[in-house]
């Protein structure tokens, strides 16, 4: 298990990740990098949909797993880290394993790009279907491994809009956080 420090390094909060002020931004995005509903389009719309989507088209899309970075434009973020989460089919397919590359992908990429401090939405949860404890669980062992192994980042923001998903993510994290 991650050095106590490591989880102290984890904040939940309950809002809108596009007003955050933080480094960077965390995107579940599509693999075209292309604006989608939920909260990719209220990342696309905050930053200003025409300057994303035109640094996104430069990218080439991405791999499920993977991460890529652009300029935050209108966000109070500096940067957009876009990453393609798993559509879940069960769990058989890889899933778990794609999912904490998302993580541990944006992970590498902020700290490649000298970013401090970074916010993530509960990625897959939504249209990609996967369970919303286990992927909580995926995001926060992965964020905290991460952390135990790299101080360049102050602090790691996971992001829930609604009420229920902040409840029950503390609650994953005050067991998780225990854990030795």
């Amino acid at each position: 298990m991650p050095p106590t420090d490591a989880w102290s390094r984890i904040e939940l909060r309950q809002g809108d990740i596009t007003k955050l002020d933080v480094d960077a931004i965390v995107n579940a995005a599509n693999s075209a990098l292309a604006p989608g509903g939920g909260v990719c389009g209220a990342i696309f719309r905050a930053a200003g949909a025409e300057q994303l989507a035109a640094a996104c088209r430069k990218l080439g899309g991405c791999a499920t797993g993977d991460a890529k970075i652009t300029p935050g434009f209108s966000l109070a973020a500096r940067h957009v880290i876009h990453t393609v989460g798993p559509v879940y089919g069960g769990g058989s397919r890889g899933e778990q394993e794609q999912l904490a590359s998302c993580y541990r992908r944006s992970l590498e990429v902020a700290v490649e790009n000298g970013v401090r401090s970074v916010a993530f939405p509960a990625i897959s949860t939504g249209i990609f279907g996967y369970p919303f404890e286990p992927a909580t669980e995926i995001a926060l062992r992965t964020i905290a491994e991460f952390l135990g192994t790299h101080d360049a980042l102050e602090r790691v923001v996971l992001v829930f809009f609604g009420a229920s998903d902040f409840a029950s993510a503390q609650r994953i994290h005050a067991r998780m956080s225990k854990m030795k």
